[in-house]
């Protein structure tokens, strides 16, 4: 039986919210299989210029080799003209040739079904099913909950089932969208009455992030011109009221998130609504459109312009009765730019829709090697699994704090901010980062509970160091050694710092009373290098700068168990300036003894040194150099020489490459601190932090 290589998603409606489930889908297929193509069959019209929606945001957030024009095959008056002229034959023969150009080009494909826009939604279904069963891949079948009721649900989706099984078509799951919460086990348990066990269920509930137009689109439906807030413009546009009374009155109707519409000469609604998002005792307002082309008057626009913070102010030519109505009727989507979409959207297909179980149906096959993307993905899913308590000393930096606000958001750690309460609030407004402080702890050192107990703790460690009481209380004062410390009492389970300090500041507590494992007498560290096709480390890239024989052998045992925990194979190349016995000289030699060391040491490991970079990536030539090496052409882990060389090569193939350098992690401490550059990104701290947490479910609790 041949390998199932793709998935088709249908639904029977419009508006059913089936973007959630190929974005879901999507982050699932590549965190377990190396490409992952994208296919539609029939796309909506687009205006000369533009592209479609659906296929933009697919390829644009997974960063798919694809291009728009090779992923689908008609547009929807093409399939209609054809139809008329009664070649539907020729119809599903593009559609397979455009199919197949991309199975060949992929290990797997996602194919998402058409978006019932247009009239005759009963031939729009046929086709739908036509398609899934003329490509021959299993359907996942979405539908909407709006406006129904539970059996007339339960009906269109026990009918939807039907069409593709009578078909011949596999149907793996149902995913039920947009659902009330409270409804959702209801919906769940009416559905498995009937249905085969080896039919996957999922149910969504209705998410107001998804359900309402961002400030965006609403600009682009109107063709508004925006005054003010152009920053702003993803912001979610909840309810909407016409400020048409008093504002004294108007500002009892404000909700959460509020879209306020007035006429354009209404600077006390204009005004007042300002002022309501700034005040603690009003809600949010999400955006304000004038209407009527009116613009605010002169010494109104220059007071707005004086303004901290403004939410997005557009205007419009209509009048207010014609654009509530049409504001009211935009169908909110999923677009590229609007990143807080698509990770909602992400999120909820991972809660309510059993993806491992439909993973497993799915991949008939397992990947050779590890890419990229499945190793991020794997690494999320394993934290997510085991929550850890990471610190983070450097609480008051902005990059620190958006990189928290998207672990919060992913769920993946709990997080300590150390600073202060006032001055972390105040950032996070002036930066409008969002991140919801109800759900991170901040610790400002001077007044934790814990100060007195971490400086007395430290004392007792260090006082054979001549360290006293009062040094003891200063140095905790520092969110270096506090953060450190709260490691070392358990009340958190690793720490990531270094965004704003040198690699020494950080390191020395941990160094001083952490210490190192009982079997390892240094702590080295590695880099996760994400090349295109595979994830290789490298080691000593940031701590040693001239390793003993002994000690490269021991980072390469570190290495080699960091690999085996972060689910790469090690298969370790000593790195030298020669290959095999061809050369001579002390550094040779270092590397050579090193290499007999971790054969003797661990021989159940695969290594192979002294080894040329070349002659450990490339086959041919490590075939020739190195005949009879298991390691020479499929090394996994470098070990560099010493730091000058290792630090150079992997900045290197950073930059030559593109590749993503994860880390230093740090080896061979009790407990994990980890150490950023000062040139750090938020991405790069928001792997760190992930892969801190994976280190510390490795260690017991003391």
């Amino acid at each position: 039986m041949a390998l199932n290589k793709a998935v088709y998603i249908a639904t029977t409606q419009p508006k059913s919210g089936k973007s959630i489930v190929s974005l879901g889908l999507m982050q699932v297929l590549l965190g377990k299989i190396a490409k992952v193509g994208y296919f539609r069959p029939i796309i909506d019209d687009y205006k000369e210029g533009k592209e479609d929606n659906h296929i933009s945001t697919i390829i644009s957030y997974f960063k798919l080799d694809l291009k728009h024009k090779d992923a689908y095959a008609f547009t929807r008056s093409q399939v209609v003209k054809k139809l008329n002229k009664n070649k539907e034959d020729e119809l599903l023969d593009k559609i397979i040739e455009k199919y197949k150009a991309i199975e060949e080009q992929f290990d797997f494909v996602l194919v998402e079904g058409t978006d019932f826009t247009g009239e005759g939604g009963i031939i729009e279904w046929d086709i739908n099913v036509l398609m899934a069963k003329n490509l021959g891949i299993p359907t996942i079948v979405v539908t909407s909950g709006v406006d129904k009721t539970l059996d007339e649900f339960i009906r269109d989706m026990y009918l939807a089932y039907d069409s593709f099984k009578d078909k011949g078509v596999e149907v793996p799951l149902l995913v039920a969208n947009k659902i009330q919460p409270e409804n959702i086990d209801l919906v769940k348990n009416a559905l498995r009455k009937d249905l085969p066990e080896d039919v996957l269920v999922g149910a969504i509930p209705l998410n107001p992030v998804l359900g309402n137009p961002s400030i965006k689109e609403i600009v682009d439906e109107l063709n508004a011109e925006v005054l003010f807030g152009e920053a702003h413009l993803d912001n979610q546009a909840g309810d909407f009221d016409v400020g048409a009374m008093q504002l004294r009155n108007y500002l009892t109707y404000l909700k959460e998130d509020g879209l306020v519409i007035t006429p354009g000469d209404r600077s006390d609604i204009i005004l007042g609504s300002l002022q309501a998002n700034l005040s603690s005792n009003y809600p949010a307002v999400s955006g304000i459109v004038l209407t009527g082309g009116l613009q605010p008057e002169a010494s109104i626009i220059k007071l707005i312009e004086g303004l901290s913070e403004v939410v997005p102010i557009i205007l419009v030519e209509d009048g207010t009765f014609s654009i509530t109505n049409r504001i009211g009727a935009i169908s909110p989507k999923i677009y590229a730019e609007n990143i807080k979409k698509i990770t909602t959207s992400i999120q909820d297909f991972s809660k309510f829709v059993p993806e491992k179980e439909l993973a497993s149906r799915l991949i008939a096959y397992s990947p050779n090697g590890i890419t990229p993307r499945m190793f991020q993905y794997n690494l999320l899913k394993k934290a997510q699994v085991d929550k850890k308590h990471i610190v983070l000393p450097e609480g008051q930096d902005e990059r620190i704090l958006r990189a928290t606000k998207e672990l919060i958001d992913q769920n993946a750690v709990e997080i300590t901010l150390l600073g202060d309460l006032e001055q972390i609030k105040n950032k996070i407004e002036r930066l409008d980062i969002n991140l919801d402080l109800e759900k991170v702890t901040v610790i400002d050192p001077v007044k934790s509970p814990h100060f007195d107990d971490y400086a007395a703790t430290f004392y007792e460690l260090r006082k054979h160091k001549n360290v006293d009481l009062t040094m003891a209380q200063d140095l905790m004062t520092d969110v270096s050694y506090f953060g450190t410390m709260m490691v070392y009492n358990g009340h958190a389970d690793g720490m990531v710092s270094g965004a704003i300090h040198t690699t020494q500041h950080t390191i020395r507590p941990a160094l001083q009373f952490i210490k190192t494992k009982p079997d390892v007498s240094l702590v080295s560290s590695i880099f996760f290098m994400c090349l295109p096709d595979r994830v290789v480390i490298f080691g000593d890239c940031a701590i040693n700068p001239n390793p003993t024989a002994e000690q490269l052998a021991e980072i390469a045992i570190s290495s080699a168990d960091t690999s085996i925990n972060f689910g790469i194979e090690p298969k370790i190349a000593m790195l030298s300036y020669s290959s095999g016995n061809s050369g001579q000289g002390e550094d040779v030699d270092r590397v050579r003894k090193a290499t007999q060391l971790v054969k003797q040491k661990r021989p159940d490991l695969k290594v192979g040194g002294p080894m040329q970079y070349d002659a450990a990536v490339d086959i041919e030539v490590g075939k020739s150099k190195l005949p009879d090496s298991e390691v020479a052409g499929r090394a996994t882990v470098f070990i560099f020489p010493d730091l000058n060389t290792g630090n150079n090569t992997y900045k290197a193939v950073q930059r030559e490459t593109g590749a993503l350098a994860i880390g230093p992690m740090l080896q061979g401490l009790n407990k994990p601190v980890n150490d950023l550059s000062r040139g750090c990104t938020e991405d790069d701290i928001f792997n760190t932090v992930v892969i801190t947490a994976i280190q510390a479910q490795g260690f017991k609790s003391p």
